[in-house]
């Protein structure tokens, strides 16, 4: 019985010391349908990875995606913008992708 009731008591107590971290990518987009108005290619930070990024607009078929480069947030992030590259620590060497080109 004792159990029951600490195990929660624990997780609450020290849930708000918890820090959590993500990884930031920047992306070069540009939209590959050609609609009537003009179209411009974007640089675009995310925390979506290249997959999600692409999957979420449309598909290969509706974006090209080029990965510049990726940083993670350090610390704690909670109600936080997405940090800046001079906020984060950049990683190097950032996993080939098939389908994105790097």
């Amino acid at each position: 019985m004792k159990i029951k009731f600490f195990i929660p008591l624990f997780i609450l107590l020290y849930s708000g010391l918890s820090f959590s971290e993500y990884r930031v990518f920047q992306y070069y987009v540009r939209p590959k349908i050609q609609n009537i108005t003009v179209v411009t290619a974007e640089l675009v930070t995310s925390t979506l990875d290249p997959i999600a990024y692409v999957a979420y607009h449309g598909g290969q078929e509706s974006v090209e995606v080029n990965l510049l480069r990726s940083w993670q947030c350090m610390g704690n992030t909670s109600k936080s913008q997405v940090c800046s590259i001079s906020e984060g620590r950049e990683l190097n060497g950032a996993p080939q992708v098939s389908g994105v080109k790097p």
